[in-house]
């Protein structure tokens, strides 16, 4: 189990209180998030966009995610065409419907994405995969963040399963609202965090310290 910032290891009982801390956060974030208007979601978009591409400046390779707009959830559409109109190849992520594993595949266009049973647009699993080494950047969406990189999404683990590989190579990065910048999200065993956080409001390099 990984040791807290302070440089203790959580007890199965501290684990247990975090995960259920991160339930309510889940919760309670995904209901701000929810009553924020869709064309606010819209403006606050465009301007994490803006401030994502200094952070991307020199990748070749970016993995992006397809917004759940029912959901609210930041859209990066537009960062999409810009990087293909600076020659930056895209990738985005799918399920394995049989494994259940998430991977992040290559896509000549936006338009081949479909929906294929897991609530979000995929590209199809022809598509050519990007194997560890092959992504500069990996773009994360979540539900809250702190300035450490941690995040909490919506509970199902697929990124904190699929980065580790990547992390070595390619830079990653969480995009949330600024209200979902939170002084501290709960670190719970199997966590990833990430090196960058792009608001609406603020870039900031995660904060690493002990157990971070």
């Amino acid at each position: 189990m990984p040791r807290s910032p302070h440089g203790f290891i959580p007890s199965s009982a501290e684990d247990l209180l975090r995960r259920r801390v991160k339930a309510e956060l889940r919760k309670r974030m995904r209901g701000l998030r929810g009553a924020l208007p869709l064309s606010a979601c819209g403006a606050r978009s465009a301007r994490i966009g803006e401030a994502l591409l200094p952070v991307l400046q020199g990748a070749r390779s970016v993995a992006l995610f397809w917004p759940i707009e029912e959901r609210h959830e930041v859209d990066l559409r537009g960062t999409d065409a810009l990087l293909r109109a600076g020659g930056v190849a895209i990738a985005y992520p799918g399920v394995d419907p049989e494994t259940g594993a998430m991977a992040f595949r290559f896509v000549e266009s936006p338009h081949e994405m479909e929906e294929q049973g897991f609530g979000f647009r995929e590209p199809p699993l022809h598509a050519r995969e990007a194997p560890p080494g092959a992504l500069d950047a990996v773009v994360v969406p979540a539900l809250a963040a702190d300035p450490r990189g941690h995040r909490i999404g919506y509970g199902a683990g697929y990124y904190d399963r699929a980065l580790p590989p990547y992390a070595g190579t390619a830079k990653t990065v969480t995009v949330v609202f600024d209200f979902q910048l939170l002084a501290e999200v709960p670190f719970t065993e199997g966590d990833v965090p990430v090196d960058w956080i792009v608001t609406d409001a603020r870039t900031l390099r995660a904060e690493r310290g002990e157990g971070a």
